[in-house]
């Protein structure tokens, strides 16, 4: 199994190829994905899924692009549903989005190809926000619900920084010690540093 991670996107967004025996899943494609492309190409990979965390534009930018080239489907949580409005983009100077059609991503125990996942609700930056666990792997991708030393803002339409915490403290932080994170910005983390060491929700929280 390996993680390739590959900073997208107007907003630098932490896009993802995790693959096993040949079959790959890309994780928040948010910006143009060519150099995912260069990468499946290069380890003849076939892309079996493209997945969301969330439906906030900075996170799918690069999504129809990747759909079209590869026919892999789209998944994404149904209970964003919401925001899709605000995930159109074409805000704050941002541009807009290119429109993709997707399916609402099982939650609980599923896999893509030979890879076993489970779909956690990890809602709070948004609605209907998940973190994608592979327990095989040992990882989670958690979007922008947890970063290393820091959390999802909450500011955004439909954001609930209560909910926020209590997905990350009886959800995420219930995932083992080990289990490495690969949040949407920024650098990798552990379940068991930031257990102990975030400040905003860890065991020395102010």
């Amino acid at each position: 199994m390996a993680v390739a991670a590959f900073p997208l996107g107007p907003l630098g967004t932490n896009s993802y190829v995790i693959d096993k025996d040949k079959q790959a899943v890309a994780i928040d494609v948010g910006g143009d994905p060519e150099p995912v492309l260069d990468y499946l190409k290069t380890k003849s990979l076939s892309l079996v899924a493209i997945c969301i965390t969330h439906l906030h534009f900075d996170h799918v930018y690069g999504v129809a692009d990747l759909s079209k080239i590869t026919g892999a489907p789209v998944y994404a949580p149904e209970a964003d549903k919401p925001i899709e409005e605000f995930s159109k983009g074409g805000i704050w100077g941002m541009p807009p989005v290119p429109p993709f059609s997707w399916d609402p991503i099982t939650l609980g125990k599923t896999s893509f190809g030979d890879m076993e996942c489970v779909v956690l609700r990890t809602p709070g930056h948004t609605p209907g926000g998940i973190s994608l666990y592979f327990p095989e792997q040992k990882c989670v991708f958690t979007g922008d619900a947890l970063f290393y030393r820091s959390l999802g803002r909450t500011d955004f339409p439909l954001g609930d920084y209560q909910l926020l915490l209590r997905s990350i403290h009886e959800t995420l932080f219930a995932l083992p010690d080990d289990t490495i994170v690969y949040p949407g910005h920024g650098p990798a983390t552990t379940i068991g540093d930031e257990k102990k060491f975030n400040p905003f929700c860890g065991e020395y929280a102010m």
